[in-house]
């Protein structure tokens, strides 16, 4: 768990750095940057859907997960979060750091590493790359960004430890689709961010865990 703490502790101190920032950058300087973490998040996002496999399944994923987190109001929660933190963008902040953060090769296969050979060095390399991101992003949406460090204590910490259990994520069948759903929904942060549409894009986190589950199902009948 020890690359896990380190990384959840990069992503704080990368905050800590970028909330402090946020108070001493004027306004057209936060505008342009809000620009150009919009543009660089659609791009990340087209990235992240290039080695789809199916995309029948990214959709079902999208649209279970979006009818789940609906229900569930998971948008709704992490903004009443916001609202009585004072923090406006904390739902924005928090989606789109646990995303990036949590969603891609790097991620499950340093994990899956760490916890089957004990060798944590991808997740080091992963550290660095999410502090220095996360110094960035907490100057632009504050401290949703800093909270999303429990999401990969969470999250990462739970793949590390049943390692020998989620070992069939790294497989490209379950990989790039997973990474695809990611994918879409960064994009649609990159819209919401460009003020282009407001896509609720939390209530479609549950897409995440029903991804690898319908290709499971789909794997059942080849």
């Amino acid at each position: 768990m020890i690359p896990t703490l380190v990384n959840a502790i990069a992503v704080v101190i990368g905050s800590l750095i970028g909330l402090f920032a946020k108070k001493n950058i004027p306004d057209r300087l936060k505008t342009i940057l809000f620009y150009g973490v919009g543009l660089t998040t659609l791009g990340i996002g087209i990235k992240m859907t290039m080695e789809v496999n199916n995309f029948l399944i990214v959709l079902g994923s999208m649209a279970i997960g979006g009818l789940i987190g609906e229900i569930l109001d998971i948008e709704g929660w992490l903004k009443r979060i916001g609202d009585s933190m004072h923090e406006g963008d904390f739902s924005t902040g928090f989606v789109m750091s646990s995303i990036l953060f949590l969603v891609g090769p790097l991620t499950i296969i340093g994990s899956i590493t760490a916890g089957l050979t004990g060798d944590g060095t991808l997740i080091y390399t992963k550290s660095l790359l999410d502090g220095i991101s996360s110094m960035v992003l907490a100057s632009i949406y504050g401290l949703g960004v800093m909270i999303s460090a429990g999401s990969v204590l969470v999250v990462q910490g739970s793949i590390v430890l049943l390692a020998s259990t989620l070992s069939f994520l790294t497989n490209e069948i379950y990989l790039n689709d997973l990474v695809a759903v990611g994918g879409l929904m960064v994009l649609g942060l990159g819209f919401k961010i460009l003020e282009i549409k407001d896509a609720r894009i939390g209530n479609f986190l549950p897409a995440l865990i029903v991804s690898p589950i319908l290709v499971w199902i789909v794997t059942l009948f080849k």
